[in-house]
């Protein structure tokens, strides 16, 4: 089953560059994933669409926020970590996704 995965940071510029990675790495595994990111204005209205939420370290503050929306619904929700967030590693950020699900 194809596991949705959704991006939240401030703009979505550099995110969607580590989507692109996440995706590559997906295929490259044969993993099927749906990945796709936004701001975290549009958390709200995106968030019904994921099984797992992922905040980047930028907005790592609204973690216990986004929790709180997300957890009851049975959405997993995770930080980014800053290091393979900045070293846009898609590989290891696929992996912690999907580790929280």
């Amino acid at each position: 089953m194809m596991k949705q995965i959704r991006l939240f940071c401030n703009a979505g510029m550099s995110t969607s560059m580590l989507v692109k990675k996440m995706e590559e790495s997906a295929a490259q595994r044969g993993i099927e994933v749906e990945i796709k990111a936004y701001p975290l204005n549009d958390l709200s209205a995106k968030m019904e669409e994921a099984e797992i939420l992922l905040l980047g370290p930028q907005v790592g503050y609204e973690e216990k926020r986004v929790r709180g929306l997300a957890e009851p619904k049975g959405i997993a929700v995770g930080v980014i970590p800053m290091v393979d967030y900045g070293m846009m590693n898609g590989a290891k950020v696929l992996d912690y996704a999907l580790a929280l699900k």
